[in-house]
């Protein structure tokens, strides 16, 4: 474990590895200025996005800031994604991430200063998809933040598209791992356009924003490189985020999303997932003049998400 101090904050690196887990999972713990060891605190656990890393928006935006608010806040790596372990490389399966979040609960529930009964639990992009879906099931989490969230599957059947539609992809991801049982090269799939000249003849709103975000300096991270294994895709497009939302999510949840609607679908989302759970706990922000990128990192979206919105919802709820 190795330690830095942000601002007023703490930011402590660690890996842990479950009973039930062959690899580690790595981790950035955030820490409130003026820690106690011997205190007793309200957690939250931050999901980064799809084909992202700790290190981007669940971390260096909404962790951070909560960590400013009083919380011990935990920024994770999916398994086999970022420094977390786990081969083959650059899996996205649905199963694993939404495990992910149990086996991270298990380790904060060990930590003497977390108050094991005051966890929430927040995402962002896919990571908020994942972050409800995790909830269905997972009920020590108390409170549900779903932050531009996407449904993962429902995004994958869409993109199934470009390549033929979801039947013909499984069967090419079909004849993709059966070459690689028989030694053929992994392949590699990127979500990004290779320039932003290309993002803007594509002319979306989100495709020419996640190019910005991480491509160029303002957020580019080498774990953050929204590249996935083919071999291992299958999961994504038999899976739906919000499945029994309205038999399962009992917990206080928020969605915000922006009203500037891209390809990645994230407004049609935050309504399907309001209106499949059927629940008055269960609530929709809708920010006005603001991206799927701007909730990521900027002032009129994260900042007044994290301002107006979820600081109170958590500290209700919490």
């Amino acid at each position: 474990m190795s330690a830095v101090t942000a601002t007023d904050i703490t930011v402590e690196h660690i890996t842990f590895r479950n009973a039930d887990m062959l690899w580690d999972i790595a981790a950035d713990i955030y820490l409130p200025a003026g820690f106690d060891a011997a205190g007793s605190y309200p957690a939250v656990v931050t999901a980064h996005p799809i084909g992202s890393c700790k290190e981007q928006t669940a971390g260096n935006i909404y962790a951070t800031r909560l960590a400013e608010e009083g919380y011990v806040a935990i920024a994770f790596d999916a398994s086999f994604q970022g420094a977390s372990g786990g081969t083959p490389r650059r899996i996205e399966d649905p199963g694993q991430r939404v495990e992910d979040f149990r086996r991270v609960v298990d380790h904060l529930v060990t930590l003497p200063y977390v108050d094991a009964d005051r966890i929430g639990v927040l995402g962002v992009c896919g990571g908020g998809g994942y972050t409800v879906n995790a909830a269905l099931t997972e009920k020590r989490f108390k409170a549900v933040v779903s932050v531009t969230g996407v449904n993962y599957g429902r995004l994958s059947r869409d993109n199934a598209a470009l390549a033929g539609g979801p039947l013909a992809l499984l069967g090419t991801i079909a004849q993709q791992r059966s070459a690689e049982s028989k030694g053929a090269d992994a392949a590699i799939s990127a979500s990004l356009p290779p320039s932003a000249e290309v993002a803007q003849q594509i002319g979306d709103v989100d495709v020419i924003e996640a190019f910005d975000y991480y491509c160029t300096p303002r957020a580019q991270h080498p774990e953050g490189t929204a590249t996935f294994d083919v071999a291992h895709g299958a999961a994504t497009l038999g899976w739906d985020a919000y499945h029994l939302a309205d038999v399962l999510l009992d917990q206080p949840t928020l969605a915000i999303v922006g009203d500037k609607q891209g390809a990645f679908g994230a407004y049609r989302d935050g309504h399907d997932l309001v209106a499949r759970a059927g629940r008055d706990n269960v609530r929709l922000v809708v920010l006005e003049d603001v991206s799927h990128y701007d909730l990521y990192d900027q002032p009129k979206g994260a900042g007044k998400a994290l301002d107006e919105h979820i600081v109170p919802f958590f500290a209700t709820n919490l």
